[in-house]
């Protein structure tokens, strides 16, 4: 999952998931403008397992994320540093950054290790099927990336939410699932033909909270919020704690 080279950042002019868009409108009488993306909406599933008594996550590499992790220590990298670097290259090449692309011209040191990008995340998924419901969706991620058969029927909605707000304002519909190992039919992982690589990653119940607050661990909201919701909710079904 962590190997990762052969970066090449380029325009993206098409594209099947994203749709750059202009929109322009008033206000209380004030003209406005704001550049959004339209994107697909999606569901995620906190999955819990009552043989375990742990939460069943997905751990992947994120392009997105690692990019951003690029670009905040490239604007960290000392100057000194940089004219070291660019005086030993002139020195040892002059002749050869003539028609050098700023992507060839990247020193391979300066990209941050693969594990910049990589999250932990509930399982989630587009919607992208018209035929199939929100829960029929939300089992069929449940099956591909973790290997859990659930029925549809025992999904419990948690509760729908708006992401990136600013940016794309998809709605995203969260869901609650209970499995046992007899529901593990498979080792999950995604489906390859659609370019997953997905690791599952099980939290265990007591330290399901110390694992939501720890900023060293790079995950999503819906993590956080999901934990906080199953110890609302669930936790006294269970009489059991999740170390708060």
């Amino acid at each position: 999952m962590e190997e990762i080279n052969n970066i090449e950042v380029v325009p993206c002019t098409e594209s099947d998931y994203l749709k750059p868009f202009r929109v322009h409108y008033n206000q209380n009488g004030t003209k406005k403008s704001w550049d959004f993306m339209r994107t697909h909406d999606s569901v995620s599933v906190l999955i819990f397992n009552t043989t375990s008594h742990c939460f069943v996550l997905v751990k992947q590499f994120r392009p997105a994320v690692y990019m951003c992790e690029w670009e905040r220590t490239k604007t960290q990298l000392p100057q000194s540093a940089e004219k070291t670097e660019e005086g030993a290259a002139e020195a040892a090449a002059p002749e050869s950054q003539e028609g050098q692309s700023a992507s060839e011209g990247e020193s391979s040191s300066q990209w941050p290790p693969a594990s910049a990008g990589v999250t932990y995340e509930l399982c989630a998924g587009l919607v992208d099927k018209p035929n199939l419901s929100l829960e029929e969706i939300a089992r069929q991620e449940v099956l591909e990336e973790c290997g859990y058969d659930v029925p549809a029927s025992k999904l419990k909605r948690i509760t729908s939410y708006r992401s990136g707000v600013g940016v794309t304002g998809a709605k995203q519909t969260m869901f609650y699932a209970e499995v046992s190992d007899d529901n593990c039919v498979s080792a999950g992982g995604g489906e390859p033909r659609e370019g997953e690589l997905i690791e599952v990653v099980k939290v265990p119940l007591h330290e399901a909270m110390t694992f939501a607050y720890d900023e060293r661990i790079p995950k999503t909201m819906g993590v956080i919020f999901s934990f906080i919701w199953f110890h609302n909710n669930m936790s006294p079904k269970y009489k059991i704690s999740t170390n708060v």
